[in-house]
């Protein structure tokens, strides 16, 4: 794994909005994640808009099947 592919994961929030996504949008949540981060950078609210981008990596990540990190 590389450096950059290590995933912050900032809080319950995070998951709970990534998980609120997937249950609204299926297939599609991560685009809609995606969505709304370009309307919060385009409105200049950066911290929204790195929230919402942060979102997009932790629902990507939750839908791969392919094993990250160290397993114990």
């Amino acid at each position: 794994m590389r450096l950059m592919d290590a995933l912050y994961i900032s809080g319950r929030s995070a998951l709970a909005d990534a998980s609120e996504l997937i249950a609204s949008f299926g297939d599609d949540a991560g685009l809609e994640a995606a969505v709304r981060a370009e309307r919060s950078r385009d409105l200049g609210n950066l911290v929204r808009f790195c929230h919402w981008r942060q979102i997009e990596r932790v629902i990507a990540t939750l839908s791969c099947e392919e094993v990250r990190g160290t397993v114990h």
